[in-house]
Formats: C-alpha cells, sequence, structure tokens
C-alpha cells in the first residue's frame, strides 16, 4: 500500500512521515527506521491525538492541509510489547514473524478515529523523534532550513513535484516550530507533546 501510494498519489506532496492532531494543530514526524516514531505515534494516539497516518503524511498542494490515511498503525518487535503493556485492551493482529524488519503486528486505531477520516489539519509543528534508552524528554529547537532539507530527503515525490514541492514543503515550514525530541518513557514524551498544544500560542 505505501508503495502504491508513493508512486502514483502525485496530487499530495508525500513524506516518509507520522502524522498526530490535537485541537485543529498537527504534528508532522519524520523519522528514519528504529527512531521509535510509530511506539510514539501509537502512544498519543491513545492519549488524546487523533492519528492522520503513522506512515505518510498527505499534503495539499493547493495550500498546507494534511489528509488523514486512516489505517492500523504498524509495531515492530519490542514496540509490539511496549504498546500492549501501555495500552491494555488494545486489539492487535496477529503477529507476523522473519520478516525484513523483524516480528511485526498491527494495532487497531480507536474508531473516533476513523469517523474524522474526512477531517484534515493544517501544519503546527515538525518533529524529528528518536528513542535513546534512559533519556529523559529533551524538546530541542532545531533551525527551519536544516528542517526543510531533512523533510525534503524524508519525501517520496519532491524532486518529481519540483517547483511546486519546494513551494508546499516551504509553507509548511513555515507555519511549523521545528524540534529534535528525545525520548525513552511513553508517559514523558505525551506530556512533552501536550505541553507544545499549551504553550503554542506563547
Amino acid at each position: 500500500m505505501n508503495w502504491c501510494i508513493s508512486m502514483h498519489a502525485h496530487h499530495y506532496l508525500l513524506l516518509h512521515s507520522a502524522v498526530i492532531e490535537k485541537e485543529g494543530c498537527a504534528v508532522v514526524m519524520p523519522a528514519p527506521p528504529g527512531s521509535g516514531k510509530s511506539t510514539l505515534c501509537a502512544g498519543l494516539v491513545h492519549r488524546g491525538w487523533r492519528l492522520l497516518s503513522d506512515e505518510l503524511a498527505l499534503i495539499s498542494l493547493t495550500g498546507t492541509a494534511i489528509t488523514p490515511l486512516g489505517r492500523p498503525i504498524s509495531l515492530k518487535n519490542q514496540s509490539i510489547e511496549v504498546m500492549r503493556n501501555f495500552v491494555p485492551g488494545a486489539v492487535f493482529s496477529k503477529e507476523v514473524h522473519d520478516t525484513s524488519k523483524g516480528r511485526v503486528a498491527l494495532m487497531q486505531v480507536p474508531s473516533a478515529h476513523i469517523e474524522r477520516i474526512d477531517e484534515t489539519a493544517q501544519p503546527r509543528w515538525v518533529v524529528f523523534p528518536k528513542y535513546v534508552a534512559g533519556s529523559p524528554p529533551q524538546m530541542v529547537p532545531r533551525s527551519k532550513a536544516n528542517s526543510m532539507l531533512e523533510l525534503g530527503r524524508n519525501s517520496f515525490n519532491y524532486m518529481v513535484l519540483g517547483l511546486k514541492g519546494f513551494e508546499v514543503l516551504s509553507k509548511v515550514i513555515d507555519a511549523s516550530d521545528c524540534y529534535d525530541f528525545q525520548y525513552s518513557q511513553l508517559d514523558d514524551a505525551v506530556a512533552a507533546f501536550d505541553d507544545l498544544v499549551a504553550r503554542r500560542n506563547d
């Protein structure tokens, strides 16, 4: 499914990124495999944030609206047990073993999120997350110029779109505060992200 969208949905700017939303404001979270992006996304989704996507940001070419991509959250290896403990009663698919990414399972998204599948959100933050064992939560501002370069590297069709891709990505960065985020505990991460919303008008 990722391949089909990334190869053909060029009516969007496509970023390899999780996207979550709260109070109309979206967080775009690009990160390489193994960074803890999907685990963080799943944790936040079950603590008051709405899921738009755990994998692909679909950004309008006529503005900056981000369209939800309603599907389960893909979790790998130890993240499966982490989320079983963090969200007792959550629904998971059967685990698939010996994939290229190890052990994989899908986590069901709350039905209320699917019911809002037609509701877009506007970018407000770009956060590059990284799981570091034993680390306290650290939300560190980063430059918009560097963040734009990194988002471009995380895009599936930035080069295909050419000037239009540059213009849309520039609008996303202009509208967003940019951070590096390091964490080890999901409860601490939830508090740090909720603090972004509380301080968004400061």
